[in-house]
């Protein structure tokens, strides 16, 4: 993976942007997976039961560092950008459901994969799988948003006190 170029110019942005970038990588690292189950319709049972571990722990290892971003945008970075553009409607009400959405689909992943993973049909395991790749779905379009809606707003809108103030409070490791 080589450079990344950064589109955006102001430091709070790039760190968000920056824990885009990562949270991606670690993505596809478990949408590897799903797209595996995606080609191959005749998988044995024990590879796919052996690949469902595999998902899970990456999908385990990812949610920290989500949940940690997210937590980020909604404790510091949204309620500033709301303060220029309303808390009621609009695009941050979207993204919010977007986080919640995301939750969701990874919660229902791991509940259906706790215990023995041996113990589930194929047809469950496809099901749980389908969710972590419903879950990196609505990632991708999520992230695909905010660089093109939130953070140029914020980059329109927004005054250089208010993201030297941001970026002070961003400026924490999701790991």
């Amino acid at each position: 993976m080589g450079s990344v170029q950064l589109q955006f110019t102001e430091p709070a942005m790039r760190i968000l942007e920056n824990e885009h970038r990562f949270l991606m990588y670690l993505g596809e690292e478990w949408h590897a997976i799903v797209l595996r189950f995606e080609r191959e319709e005749d998988m044995e049972k024990d590879t796919a039961a052996a690949l469902l571990k595999e998902l899970r722990q990456k999908v385990v290892a990812f949610i920290d560092p989500l949940k940690n971003h997210t937590d980020k945008e909604e404790a510091h970075f949204f309620p500033l950008l709301g303060d220029y553009i309303g808390f009621e409607q609009g695009p941050i009400v979207g993204i919010q459901e977007e986080h919640a959405e995301l939750d969701g689909y990874i919660g229902h992943f791991l509940h259906h994969t706790r215990g023995d993973l041996r113990g589930l049909s194929m047809e469950q395991i496809r099901s749980a799988v389908s969710d972590a790749g419903e879950a990196f779905e609505v990632l991708t379009v999520h992230f695909m948003k905010e660089e093109t809606v939130l953070f140029p707003m914020a980059e329109r809108l927004m005054g250089a006190k208010d993201f030297d103030a941001l970026a002070e409070k961003l400026n924490t490791k999701i790991i």
